[in-house]
């Protein structure tokens, strides 16, 4: 009897004993490729005419765990209107693993660590079943404007298997801060004051309105607009960088005291605003002094000490080296002695002579002069007459 299987099938036939066969398989198999095969056997006599009979087993392929989450995306990206409410659900995130029963069984989590010094536990939370990520407290775009978080998927196998994937969290701004004006600013607790000259021509730049928003993009673009005057018709604001100048020349029959109350509001939805109030000062003249906003509050600054500084190191130095010169000058005027020493000796003539070595302290070089022959008991007179004269009378040694 011959007993065979089809040749497609990863599986082989071996023989223990007559009529007994082992069915091995031929390669590895993969359940996650093919989970089951159906094999037909068929069992052939070797008679003539031959007779044969078919039977179909199916053999499954038994999981094991090979295989690692898998996440839906390579990475995540979530935006978050900042002034969320706490415990809201942010995203969700989603894995699945090719493994069956215990091996496919997937839990969330959240890894260790920080977010401007806190832990990443007090931002944001899981649920560890199905991977929906919720905000733990109320972002604020001005202080927080991003940050990430690691999120791991692992199975319930033996060993367990996991996978991480990176969720990138971005605070969308919201138009909650009113513009904050940062000049001119009140003095005292009153209002802000700036002077005017009467003389000014149409246009002069009285002063400029400064505010900032810290809100961004069209939350944070301001506009200025005058809601109350003393005289409509006397000053206007610019739109959008709030500088106050002269709509005309200033006449006598205009007010002393001129207020303006000006709206600074920004682009929000909806809208918020701030306003500033000054009073300008209509004056017949300002002093050079004044700056030409006329803010007569300002006390000028002490000048820097810096240049007297300077003034003072120069002269030191330029009195010091006028006296080095000059003691230079004198010392090379003044005459140095020089320094002489007489010698003795008899010649081959059996005199004697003098010789005078003069040495100064300015030369490197030293002159040994050969001047006249002397002798205790003869004078000077007489010495001079004696004289023998010589081959070289007078000797010069360098």
């Amino acid at each position: 009897m011959v007993l065979t299987i089809p040749n497609n099938v990863p599986f082989q036939l071996h023989s223990s004993f007559k009529n007994y066969y082992t069915l091995v398989t031929s390669e590895p198999l993969d359940r996650e490729t093919v989970s089951e095969f159906n094999i037909t056997l068929t069992a052939r006599d070797l008679g003539s005419p031959s007779l044969s009979t078919r039977r179909t087993i199916l053999v499954q392929v038994s999981d094991i765990n090979d295989n690692p989450p898998r996440f839906s995306q390579p990475s995540y990206t979530v935006y978050v209107t900042e002034n969320n409410a706490p415990g809201a659900s942010i995203c969700s995130v989603s894995a699945f693993d090719p493994d069956s029963n215990q091996n496919a069984y997937l839990s969330y989590s959240i890894l260790e660590g920080q977010i401007q010094g806190m832990p990443v536990s007090t931002y944001v939370s899981i649920n560890s079943d199905n991977g929906n990520i919720y905000a733990l407290r109320s972002f604020d775009y001005e202080q927080l404007r991003n940050f990430q978080i690691l999120v791991q998927a692992q199975d319930a196998g033996f060993p367990p298997l996991a996978s991480n994937v990176t969720v990138n969290v971005f605070v969308l701004d919201q138009n909650d801060n009113a513009p904050v004006i940062v000049s001119p600013l009140p003095k005292n607790g009153s209002v802000a004051t700036e002077v005017v000259p009467r003389s000014v021509d149409a246009g002069y730049l009285v002063t400029k309105i400064t505010a900032l928003d810290a809100d961004a993009g069209q939350n944070s673009r301001l506009s200025y607009q005058v809601i109350q005057a003393t005289d409509p018709g006397l000053f206007s604001v610019a739109l959008y960088t709030g500088e106050i100048r002269t709509i005309r020349r200033l006449v006598e029959k205009d007010a002393t005291r001129q207020r303006l109350v000006i709206l600074i509001k920004d682009n929000g939805q909806p809208p918020l605003s701030a306003t500033a109030s000054i009073v300008l000062t209509v004056v017949d003249s300002v002093p050079e002094s004044l700056s030409d906003f006329g803010d007569l509050t300002l006390s000028p600054k002490p000048p820097s000490n810096l240049a007297l500084y300077l003034i003072v190191s120069l002269s030191t130095i330029s009195l010091i080296f006028l006296v080095a010169i000059i003691v230079l000058a004198i010392s090379s005027a003044s005459k140095v002695p020089t320094n002489c020493m007489e010698v003795n000796g008899n010649s081959s003539f059996s005199q004697s002579y003098c010789y005078k070595a003069c040495l100064t302290p300015e030369s490197a070089k030293s002159d040994f002069m050969f001047l006249k022959p002397c002798s205790p008991s003869s004078t000077p007179r007489n010495n001079e007459s004696n004289i023998h004269p010589s081959p070289r009378p007078q000797t010069t040694i360098k």
